[in-house]
């Protein structure tokens, strides 16, 4: 393996008991470019070609005050497979408030268990006082990556190949784009929505392959809400408006604190790709707040999205956890919040909704193989957690046709990042690839790229590859096969 160190970053972050600042957790600091990587066991596969894109979350200055994961700064980690060989390296995603901390030596903005007046410095996105680290998600579209905040931050691209910084994105609306920007591969298109508190509180956009903004609408709400996630079909998107949200009497005082609001159910909006607001239809369905979503599509009459509900979406804090981190840790782990696989049925013709537990387990962030997005599939994957931990030590294979399910899970001290599904090239079915997920092995200080065979999943990594450092934990990844990369779309 050989590899090229980048000139450092300034960080001026001093050691601490931090649960989230420690361990999986540690922030890195080095930016690499590796070649040839090095097996540590099994064999590359030399069917598949494209590149598996992975954010964490590295805070490099001391905190103004509190910290919370979600305030670091956003690094993009970037393995790429071509003929049976892979190479590696990653970049700090250079925002505008990652550069004006750099130049000043300090943290300039407040985190979000920050009060008002923390922050040095105006802030971005809905909240309004937080720093647009860019970390929350990332996607490929148009040939470039689109890397995105959770608080509605400006979208930042990049070079899916080099990782080559290209600034904010051009289309990109005042009021910001949420994490989880939907693509299309079929068409190109991707799909994004925002929100803010001034009304009408959520906007719905469509950018065209060529990175046009092509469609933005209003969505009305009845005031400042806290959207995270969306779905789509092939003729429809679907978006939410769910009970858990900033308490409106001390959002006056600008303090953002969230709660369930009891009473008030969770309503999806399922609008026509390019429909205007007069043709949103709203469906009613059980409380809770969710996370992340699976995949939706069109059957018959209905509507049929998977997700995961939480049952208890706002936990009491982790009695043992390190002192003051206790709330926070709950928010954050899965065994307090409960997220079970759900699905969720819209009639557009009775307005009428059904949802059932697809299964009891705690279950989250899920993927699926992308080339089934918005039409009938039949295999999802999903993590499971570290008890009282946002840290992910295994996967769960669903085959929902059949209702059997395959379980992965990690040894203690390995943890796992999200893995998207890799189709093999000239795939014969759905499930005809990989799963590709960084992991990081507490234990022995390093990181590796593991592959695991979907026909053959509770045999683990077909293959697990050596990278040059031990990686920070983070939250979104996504895999792009070159060819997609190339075309914008998927070969017809």
């Amino acid at each position: 393996m050989k590899v090229e160190r980048l000139a450092p970053v300034q960080t001026t972050l001093r050691p601490s008991n931090h649960p989230d600042l420690n361990g999986a957790w540690t922030p890195l600091y080095e930016e690499v470019d590796a070649f040839d990587l090095e097996v540590i066991e099994g064999v590359i596969p030399s069917d598949i070609d494209g590149v598996y894109l992975r954010n964490t979350e590295n805070q490099v200055h001391e905190p103004l005050g509190k910290h919370h994961p979600f305030d670091a700064d956003g690094m993009l980690h970037q393995i790429s497979f071509r003929g049976g060989k892979a190479d590696y390296r990653n970049r700090f995603i250079r925002t505008r408030g990652f550069v004006a901390e750099q130049e000043a030596g300090q943290s300039l903005w407040g985190g979000l268990m920050d009060g008002p007046g923390t922050s040095q410095r105006p802030g971005f996105g809905a909240h309004g006082g937080l720093k647009d680290s860019s970390s929350t998600d990332v996607v490929v579209h148009g040939g470039r990556v689109v890397s995105t905040f959770y608080q509605c931050g400006e979208a930042y691209l990049l070079n899916p190949e080099t990782l080559e910084q290209d600034g904010i994105a051009g289309w990109a609306p005042l009021d910001g784009v949420s994490a989880h920007t939907k693509v299309d591969e079929a068409t190109g298109e991707m799909l994004f929505f925002n929100y803010s508190k001034h009304a009408p509180y959520m906007h719905y956009g469509v950018v065209d392959r060529h990175g046009k903004l092509a469609h933005y609408v209003p969505v009305p709400l009845p005031g400042p809400r806290l959207p995270h996630d969306m779905a789509f079909t092939k003729n429809y998107s679907i978006l939410n408006d769910l009970p858990v949200f900033w308490d409106p009497e001390l959002l006056k005082r600008n303090i953002h604190v969230s709660r369930l609001h009891p009473g008030v159910p969770s309503r999806f909006a399922v609008i026509p790709r390019y429909g205007d607001t007069a043709d949103i239809q709203w469906f009613e369905a059980d409380p809770t707040y969710i996370l992340h979503f699976l995949n939706a599509y069109e059957e018959g009459d209905e509507i049929v999205m998977d997700g995961y509900f939480q049952e208890n979406p706002t936990p009491r804090p982790i009695e043992d956890a390190p002192e003051g981190y206790g709330h926070m840790m709950a928010f954050l782990d899965e065994h307090s919040f409960r997220p079970k696989l759900h699905r969720w049925r819209f009639n557009l013709n009775t307005g009428e909704t059904q949802e059932q537990h697809l299964d009891e387990r705690l279950l989250e962030f899920g993927m699926f193989n992308q080339r089934y997005a918005g039409k009938p599939y039949r295999y999802a994957y999903s993590t499971t957690t570290k008890p009282g931990w946002f840290l992910f030590n295994g996967f769960v294979k669903h085959d929902l046709q059949t209702g059997e399910s395959w379980q992965i899970t990690l040894p203690e001290g390995r943890y796992a990042s999200e893995a998207p599904f890799v189709p093999r090239i000239n795939a014969q079915d759905e499930d005809d690839g990989y799963l590709v997920s960084f992991i990081i092995d507490d234990h022995a200080g390093r990181s590796e790229c593991v592959l695991i065979d979907c026909k053959k999943f509770e045999e683990g990594p077909v293959v697990r590859i050596a990278l040059p450092h031990k990686i920070s934990s983070g939250t979104h990844s996504v895999w792009a096969d070159r060819a997609f990369i190339e075309n914008g779309k998927l070969e017809a």
